[in-house]
């Protein structure tokens, strides 16, 4: 019986040192040679304080930011251990209405804003966590945003451009703007 088990506990052994040490050092190795800030989390810094992710949204609301996605996480926004979307679908009236509480919001933020709401200011993505927003959605909130922070629409709508981000290998999705980039961008213009 000895015999029968020997060879167990050494494939056992040898598999738990090969794909639990071995393999995620080299990965986590190679990761960190060819993608540094990728590996770190690509992690934002300001005054030598991590002032958050690019990949993970943060939540702004007051008028001279600009807005993200909503969150889908539970009880508090964009926390990155509660990922998930809410499942809802079009005609859940959660959904709908969730939906127009933010239109209202948006609304009453901005009201000499007429154009339609892009959808992504009012629906969570699939994570919940997204840290984009359309290039339509930046631009709809750009007119708030001069305004709250007494810069011309022109200046804004530059930094807008600057931030925007094209299709992936010019192809899939659309251009998109990071808001915590844009909103950090739009702080560093203010102390300038």
């Amino acid at each position: 019986m000895k015999n029968l088990f020997r060879p167990l506990f050494v494939l056992f052994a040898a598999l738990t040192v090969l794909t639990g040490v071995l393999y995620p050092a080299v990965v986590t190795g190679l990761g960190r040679l060819a993608f540094p800030s990728q590996v770190e989390g690509s992690l934002l810094y300001r005054d030598g304080k991590v002032v958050g992710s690019q990949l993970i949204g943060q939540h702004f609301d007051a008028a001279h930011y600009f807005w993200g996605r909503p969150s889908a996480t539970a009880s508090v926004p964009y926390d990155a251990q509660s990922s998930s979307g809410s499942n809802w679908g079009p005609t859940h009236p959660a959904l709908a209405n969730g939906v127009k509480e933010r239109i209202a919001k948006l609304r009453a933020s901005d009201p000499q804003q007429t154009q339609p709401v892009p959808i992504d200011l009012v629906t969570a993505s699939a994570s919940g966590l997204d840290p984009d927003i359309s290039l339509a959605a930046a631009q709809y909130q750009a007119p708030r945003v001069a305004r709250a922070r007494h810069m011309s629409l022109a200046e804004v709508e530059q930094l807008i451009l600057h931030h925007t981000q094209a299709r992936q290998f010019g192809l899939f999705g659309e251009a998109r703007v990071n808001v915590l980039l844009l909103n950090l961008a739009l702080d560093e213009k203010k102390m300038q």
